[in-house]
């Protein structure tokens, strides 16, 4: 029979139960006790959800209560000094490597977080030592939680990160030179005793994941992958058969580093159907194909007469015991459930598939190929039919969006000047000193502004009412960036949900849910919107509130939008119009945003771009430069309307911008926003080598964590800045938004940065 697995599935709960845990924990509201109690409770729940579903094949050790790669982290003995030497204790230890720790006596960073493959989900980086040694916990969490679900009567698959993606994702320590793939030897024998564990747990099979393999990958990284997967299998019957699994891409260009005669090999034929040819010829004889069928990264039904068929061309050429139909990678990209959406268009919502709906869609599939259409007729009728209402809806396209896009010109890219002459006008309209200082858009969002959000959306008050509150919390923002002295306000979004829901709630095209939250990092969830047809904009968006907030400031004022690029990649795009196409639609849309805020008075426009990077396709080649083609234009064309006097900023999650700088370079913003505060200031060398004649803000602090870095700790970060850029170019700035910080840590962070920059500034004017 062709048995149905499922890669992950997503941990929040229904109701966001992990984030509220999490937080109450960290809020000192509920005990350790009560906070593993929760997660237990939601993993054995989440557990039956797949074997209620039908789901053949369910994982463990998917859950986390912060990163899966940080309960690695902690497992393997890879936790560095500066938290093992703090006398906390295990879960302690683990939050604070994940976002820091500022009380009794202990003052740890977090660790860097970053963007897990093209994902928008962030994992914590290894981070390692020249003298690094990797050592199993006694209770590795793979373990038991294996032993949790055998307790409940589910016997379930675990989940392993494997130890060349691993290495590869992690990095050297700040003052380190280890190169972490020279560590392989002394961590493959942590995976062997920890696979051991599993195998006297009952384990039949674990679940190791090397994505990495999906990248273009250097010599280093392709040799530790032969040598790694020998040592396990010449283990034998030692240790549970192996699911080498990989996802968000093709490993054809790598297909020489899979394992033979591994028990199982996982493909994901969402992304990439055409590489499943070439991986049938490679595996061994007996070795199981697991074909990724189902998507874990979007929304949208699963065509199951098309799934079906790519699961029964495996199963023409290899055998029904030799396949195995899955999710193309883990479900944590995805809502929990479509049952909670209670005030969907029901049109819409037909069209819509979460997690849970699909783990029907998976088993299904199963049923379908092992045992005939026919035993699963009604189902996929329904679905036939829901694929073709879609398709054939009027709801999708709009013909004067088609039209405006049809009359783009060369000139609708281009600012009217180069940048020197615009720095001109700009430094005489906007008078501002040296290393200027800003925040990134965002301030707290307090109880207070949710409950009278809340409030406004249930009517229960005006919008008169909800306006004018909106004003005072512009007001009191205003207020405190006037007593921390800085340079360039910002209104600080209290009208704000998110920073793409937001727009998309003003904008054609788009359709909103209530409960289909996804994890980004920690407990941090959002709750993409979802794009169904053509965009365009009926109305000005941002322009009441940033008018005001100019008529009650002193100091220059950004405008702040989220650019194109990110509004797409942040929302669960159409799979049925390319990404271009709708990129350029949003861009259309803030085009005509931005030009109002300027007739508004508002002389600094920020239209962020975060999700630029995370968009890039992950391999090098005729993909990625087409993506930065349509993506820089999208950029572009939404920003470049304005006059020259007017200062486009834009903001960025990332710093690695070497494989594409002259992509960062050709979106010809005036002031760039880096995050950059975890990361090596040599990176920043880029700008140097390209010589980048443009303003830029590397982060001097990270917004992640709640801890109040000291004044001397920021204005060590601009001294490595100033080894790279000319003072005249550095803007001070933390790396993000402030949206989920409390005020009191807020200010105290803005204080010191404030102050730092002060100091550079009295510095370089002697």
């Amino acid at each position: 029979m062709v048995q149905s697995a499922i890669l992950g599935f997503p941990r929040m709960g229904v109701n966001r139960d992990l984030k509220k845990a999490t937080e109450a924990y960290w809020g000192g509201k509920i005990s350790q006790e009560e906070l593993l109690a929760e997660a237990k409770r939601l993993r054995l729940a989440h557990w039956k959800i797949q074997k209620d579903a039908g789901v053949d094949v369910i994982p463990s050790n998917d859950f986390a209560l912060y990163d899966q790669v940080l309960s690695h982290i902690q497992d393997f003995g890879a936790v560095p000094e500066r938290y093992s030497s703090s006398n906390l204790d295990r879960v302690d230890e683990y939050f604070a490597m994940g976002r820091g720790h500022q009380k009794g006596g202990v003052d740890v960073p977090s660790l860097e977080m970053v963007k897990w493959f093209d994902s928008n989900y962030h994992y914590v980086k290894p981070t390692l030592q020249d003298n690094q040694t990797f050592k199993l916990t006694a209770s590795p969490k793979a373990v038991e939680e294996f032993l949790e679900a055998k307790e409940a009567g589910i016997n379930t698959r675990p989940v392993l990160l494997g130890p060349v993606s691993f290495l590869h994702l992690g990095k050297a320590d700040r003052g380190q030179k280890v190169e972490p793939l020279d560590l392989l030897e002394k961590l493959v024998p942590v995976y062997v005793e920890l696979l051991a564990k599993l195998k006297e747990a009952g384990a039949e099979t674990v679940q190791i994941d090397e994505p990495v393999l999906v990248l273009d990958l250097p010599s280093k990284t392709k040799a530790a992958f032969k040598p790694t997967y020998e040592k396990f299998a010449g283990l034998g019957d030692k240790i549970p058969k192996l699911a080498f699994t990989t996802y968000f891409g093709d490993i054809v260009h790598n297909i020489d580093l899979v394992p033979k005669d591994i028990y199982a090999v996982h493909i994901d034929l969402v992304r990439n159907p055409e590489q499943l040819d070439t991986v049938l010829s490679h595996i061994g004889s007996k070795t199981i194909l697991s074909a990724g069928v189902v998507d874990g990264r979007n929304i949208w039904k699963t065509n199951l007469k098309r799934a079906i068929e790519v699961v029964e061309t495996a199963v023409q050429k290899i055998g029904k015991e030799r396949v195995i139909a899955a999710t193309s990678s883990s479900l944590l990209h995805t809502p929990h459930t479509l049952a909670s959406e209670k005030k969907l268009d029901p049109e819409i919502a037909d069209w819509f598939s979460f997690a849970s709906e699909k783990a029907v869609e998976i088993a299904t599939i199963s049923k379908a190929v092992t045992e005939g259409p026919a035993s699963v007729r009604e189902a996929l009728e329904a679905n036939a039919k829901s694929i073709q209402a879609r398709a054939t809806s009027s709801r999708t396209n709009d013909p004067k969006v088609k039209e405006r896009q049809s009359k783009i010109v060369e000139a609708d890219y281009n600012r009217k000047s180069e940048f020197p002459t615009r720095i001109s006008q700009q430094e005489k309209k906007l008078n501002l000193p040296l290393f200027p200082t800003t925040t990134i858009g965002s301030f707290p969002q307090t109880k207070e502004i949710r409950l009278q959000r809340a409030k406004f959306t249930k009517g229960e008050i005006t919008e008169a009412q909800y306006d004018k509150f909106i004003e005072q919390e512009i007001d009191m923002n205003v207020k405190i960036q006037e007593e921390l002295d800085l340079d360039v306000y910002v209104h600080g979004e209290p009208e704000r949900n998110d920073m793409v829901q937001y727009f998309g709630e003003r904008l054609t095209g788009y359709t909103f849910t209530t409960h289909a939250w996804v994890q980004s990092y920690g407990s941090r969830c959002v709750r993409p919107p979802i794009i169904v047809g053509d965009i365009s904009r009926p109305a000005p968006m941002t322009v009441k509130e940033s008018k005001y907030a100019v008529s009650v400031s002193k100091k220059p004022m950004k405008g702040m939008l989220t650019g194109p690029v990110t509004c797409l990649r942040w929302s669960f795009p159409r799979d049925d119009v390319h990404q271009s196409v709708q990129a350029e639609q949003l861009a259309l849309a803030l085009r005509d945003e931005v030009v109002d805020l300027e007739k508004a008075g508002i002389d600094v426009i920020q239209v962020d771009e975060p999700a630029l990077r995370e968009g890039l396709p992950l391999r090098a080649g005729k993909e990625r430069e087409a993506y930065l083609d349509w993506a820089v234009k999208a950029f572009r064309l939404s920003t470049v309307g304005v006059e020259d006097a007017t200062q486009i900023h834009s903001h960025f999650c990332y710093s690695e911008f070497q494989d594409f700088f002259h992509a960062i370079a050709a979106l010809d913003a005036d002031v760039l926003s880096i995050e950059n505060s975890k990361s090596d200031a040599k990176l920043l060398g880029v700008f140097v080598d390209s010589a980048y004649p443009r303003h830029i803000g590397p982060g001097v602090y990270d917004i992640h964590s709640p801890r109040v870095p000291t004044e001397q700790e920021i204005k060590d970060r601009i001294e490595e800045m100033l080894q790279y850029l000319k003072p005249e170019q550095l803007w001070i700035n933390p790396d993000c938004g402030l949206k989920t910080r409390q005020w009191k840590e807020t200010k105290e962070q803005l204080v010191n940065m404030v102050n730092a920059a002060k100091f550079y500034r009295a510095k370089y004017a002697k």
